[in-house]
């Protein structure tokens, strides 16, 4: 007879509002956690790496799930599932490329239940939102009995597993900006396992012309938390798509250079650091093929790109 992992007995939350929420997060202390899809917490309480007294439930909140365009920004909220933000029509029209991300985002059964909110909020190294949302200079907002509060995606997430949320706050939705017209971008992500071991984000923006007057590269999974590639930025500026693909190694030595890894089960800190100037190398030419009108046959085992 097959035995079914039984969870440890704990209390459960559904709270109406965001004070209410925290009122009971500021109560129950570190013995509460916030819990919307559970994706991911149910898990690390079957495997018993968590304990914890009470789950305070959010995905009754009205206006969490909201997704919505205003001011220039794209506004996710935070219980808005990874199936959502793949179907949106505001998402499709002003960030296509979040929409084709989150086409891949684990099995649909995850991007079904599991939320954005969630995903950034837990801090997992190897995921795909957090690099992808700082390509678009993503903020956070955090919600409390004491008001809100807004900080940068690179501020909220201070490494593996760990965010810059307060005991009693819960993270309400993430704020990002839509690149400019005529911007050409990707991303790229590798894994041998079921959570990748690399993923990358880049544009390339242009002001109607063919020079490069801004980038954005963002990498993540292979350090210990996501963060922008700012020197291989800097680098791009100035460059025609055409320099682009031309000087695309110099631009990933650049990129290699900035990034400090952590050897873990998928791979050591050297082999990671390698892949971040192979990985680099390819999304420019990706991108810059793209700026050009063009796709790129990139066919790789164990590569998706987007």
């Amino acid at each position: 007879m097959e035995c079914g992992i039984v969870l440890r007995p704990f209390a459960l939350y559904q709270a109406s509002t965001v004070g209410e929420a925290s009122e009971v997060l500021a109560r129950e202390g570190s013995d509460a956690v916030v819990y919307a899809g559970g994706t991911e917490i149910l898990l690390v309480l079957k495997e018993g790496l968590l304990r914890v007294g009470s789950l305070v439930d959010v995905k009754r909140i009205p206006g969490l799930s909201e997704i919505r365009a205003d001011d220039g920004h794209l506004t996710i909220g935070a219980t808005a599932t990874h199936r959502a933000v793949e179907r949106s029509d505001v998402v499709r029209e002003r960030c296509p490329l979040i929409a084709g991300v989150a086409r891949h985002v684990a099995n649909i059964r995850v991007r079904s239940v599991g939320t954005v909110g969630g995903n950034l909020a837990f801090a997992d190294p190897h995921s795909d939102l957090g690099t992808l949302f700082l390509a678009f200079d993503g903020t956070v907002r955090l919600g409390s009995r004491g008001g809100e509060r807004e900080l940068p995606l690179e501020e909220f997430v201070r490494g593996p597993y760990e965010t810059a949320r307060g005991e009693d706050e819960i993270l309400t939705s993430v704020r990002l900006t839509p690149w400019p017209a005529g911007t050409a971008g990707a991303y790229v992500k590798f894994g041998v396992f079921e959570r990748p071991t690399l993923g990358i984000a880049a544009a390339l923006m242009r002001d109607g012309g063919d020079v490069v007057t801004g980038a954005r590269l963002a990498i993540g999974c292979v350090t210990p938390r996501p963060q922008r590639l700012l020197a291989a930025e800097e680098r791009l500026r100035g460059f025609t798509v055409a320099e682009v693909s031309r000087h695309a190694d110099e631009v990933a030595t650049l990129a290699m250079r900035d990034v400090e890894p952590l050897g873990d089960l998928h791979g050591s800190a050297e082999y990671k650091r390698e892949m971040v100037r192979v990985f680099v190398r390819r999304i420019l030419t990706i991108a810059a093929a793209r700026a050009d009108g063009r796709e790129t046959d990139e066919r790789h085992p164990h590569t998706i790109v987007v």
